[in-house]
């Protein structure tokens, strides 16, 4: 009779030692946009910032996985192209906690989108908290945690579908270009009176 509470401790210990807990897979196509910014490929770049260095390489897969089943137009390319532009997510937050209760998950990255000469296209921040009551008979971490997960993926997949390469041909706002660019257009309204 001592034993079992000496395995159930065990196999808990065993269980949570395994890794994080994993969400269910998700994605957002939109039929309207292939690939962001009207482009035919993109270098995708996910750096996991969190503390827990076993966590990062099963998160980083996740999000790329989603992201490249929401824009499946898109050619992505592993080793950098320079002629691709690049989406960055920079993970912030990925877990799910237990309090009084509840799980509590979030998820919060902050994603950015440059064009091949490294101008900035978008940069935006997606973050989902999402409260679960701990339901018996079900997986309520895994269940907080996917939901967090898609509301993060479905808020990056509509910021990527309004990016548009035109954004990335204007001058950026400070720069010696933006400067001279208002300057040329008045010499040339000015020449054609």
């Amino acid at each position: 009779m001592r034993r079992t509470p000496i395995v159930f401790l065990l196999a808990a210990g065993l269980a949570s030692a395994c890794g994080p807990v994993t969400v269910r897979p998700a994605s957002f196509p939109n039929p309207d946009v292939s690939c962001p910014g009207g482009r035919l490929s993109w270098t995708l770049e996910i750096e996991d910032q969190r503390a827990n260095p076993e966590a990062q390489p099963r998160v980083a897969a996740t999000v790329r996985d989603a992201l490249q089943k929401s824009f499946p137009g898109c050619r992505w390319n592993a080793p950098p192209d320079p002629d691709a532009g690049t989406i960055r997510i920079e993970v912030h937050r990925f877990t799910a906690v237990f309090d009084t209760g509840s799980w509590e998950a979030a998820v919060d990255w902050t994603v950015s989108a440059r064009d091949p000469r490294g101008h900035t296209l978008t940069e935006f921040q997606a973050t989902e908290e999402v409260s679960r009551p701990n339901y018996q008979g079900s997986d309520n971490e895994k269940e907080a945690l996917s939901e967090a997960f898609r509301k993060a993926i479905e808020r990056t997949a509509r910021g990527l579908t309004a990016v548009s390469v035109s954004e990335g041909l204007r001058p950026r706002e400070g720069t010696i270009e933006a400067s001279l660019a208002p300057a040329s257009r008045d010499r040339f309204s000015s020449s054609t009176r």
